[in-house]
């Protein structure tokens, strides 16, 4: 695959903290319910932690209790990449970044928690980095 930001390894690991790394550029997963994002209710929209580009609203993130923030939607299909994932002996469907390759976490469909799209993206809050929305008047 290539990416409109492409940097090397050591680029990669001179920009990222060692945590930072080990999920965004070697698809790792932090712990449950320890990520700065999870129960996080704050106004606006969630940016890839490895380029900047805006993957997430607040308005599509919802109460999942599985441990990491999930949003039932990205701001636009072509914002992310799915990548069939059959590591730990299941089926899944890892969630990229399209603008770097950057893991973010993966998506999962059908499991009835009531939302617009049926689909829950369980995304990894050292993945992203949120940008509050400005107040009015400020």
């Amino acid at each position: 695959m290539s990416y409109e930001i492409e940097k090397t390894d050591a680029e990669w690991r001179a920009e990222l903290s060692p945590e930072e790394y080990h999920v965004l550029r070697e698809a790792g997963t932090e712990r449950p319910f320890v990520g700065e994002y999870t129960d996080t209710k704050t106004v606006g929209v969630y940016a890839c932690r490895a380029c900047g580009s805006e993957l997430f609203s607040s308005e599509t993130k919802f109460d999942s209790h599985c441990g990491w923030p999930s949003y039932y939607a990205p701001l636009a299909g072509d914002r992310v990449e799915y990548i069939e994932d059959g590591t730990l002996g299941m089926r899944r469907v890892e969630v990229r970044c399209a603008n770097c390759g950057s893991h973010l976490g993966h998506v999962f469909d059908g499991e009835g928690y009531g939302t617009p799209t049926d689909q829950r993206y369980c995304i990894n809050s050292i993945s992203l980095t949120l940008r509050p929305a400005e107040r009015p008047g400020e």
